[in-house]
């Protein structure tokens, strides 16, 4: 009989468990189906609300992409965004991309606070190389790497990690490391709020539009390892598998309880 119930617990347990979602997912897009809005498959609701040209692309890094073009983003309603999801002790960003040579700076993600403090700026620049930085309430930059080297035209995965509790900021590129740098501000915090607006493809003031496509973009509100990294490079953010009628809690449940 302990035997049972030892073995009832363990088959929960792993039910349970395949089933588990990444707390600390905030927003994933895999574009591979929208239209006026691309949903938000974190399972947090944040879905985007496409402006302007961003449609849906069968040329993606893995299945489907987004398509930017002449200045279009997705609105992720800053103003309204839960102050509990937005990442202040550590952030990771990670996105697929492939842009056009527009003699501008590529955008995959920005934020502004109420304070106005420019938060967040993941890129691909004119130089043909990345930037990640991230600032404080306040505007003090905590780190600000330039690193890499990106082709128009070529597929390339972009990895930005920043720990507060290890006071630093660290760039993937590819899933190789392309750049780290120590905090400025030693365990310094994120800007708490994304009140003046947050966006996908295009800086708030419409400035460094993201043109090309973009693929698998996800925002955690911690640091992942590098190998982590390489895990969302290969395969998007493991996610919450939708649960057949055959292979629901109950059903497994019933057929644990028929073991005897």
């Amino acid at each position: 009989m302990k035997y049972l119930f030892f073995t009832v617990c363990v088959a929960l347990v792993m039910v349970m468990g395949a089933f588990a979602q990444d707390p600390d997912l905030v927003i994933y897009y895999s574009f591979d189906s929208f239209a006026d809005m691309v949903p938000d498959i974190s399972g947090n609701g944040h879905d985007g609300t496409v402006v302007g040209d961003v449609t849906a692309d069968a040329g993606g890094m893995r299945d489907g992409a987004a398509k930017f073009a002449g200045g279009a983003y997705l609105d992720l309603d800053g103003a309204n965004f839960p102050a509990a999801q937005v990442p202040v002790e550590a952030m990771t960003l990670c996105a697929w991309a492939k842009v056009d040579d527009t003699g501008d700076q590529h955008a995959l993600f920005n934020a502004r606070a109420n304070d106005e403090t420019w938060i967040v700026h993941p890129e691909l620049r004119t130089d043909a190389n990345f930037r990640w930085l991230l600032r404080t309430a306040g505007g003090e930059t905590i780190f600000d790497i330039r690193a890499g080297a990106w082709t128009p035209g070529e597929w390339v995965h972009f990895g930005g990690v920043y720990s507060s509790a290890d006071s630093l900021g660290t760039l993937y590129i590819n899933g190789e490391l392309a750049g780290t740098e120590d905090a400025r501000i030693a365990n310094a915090q994120i800007a708490s709020d994304w009140g003046l607006g947050a966006r996908v493809g295009r800086n708030i003031d419409d400035a460094r539009p993201f043109t090309g496509l973009m693929d698998d973009f996800c925002i955690y509100k911690r640091a992942l390892s590098q190998d982590e990294v390489k895990e969302v490079m290969a395969g998007g953010p493991p996610i919450a598998a939708p649960v057949s009628p055959e292979g629901d809690l109950a059903s497994t449940w019933g057929g644990i309880k028929d073991i005897r």
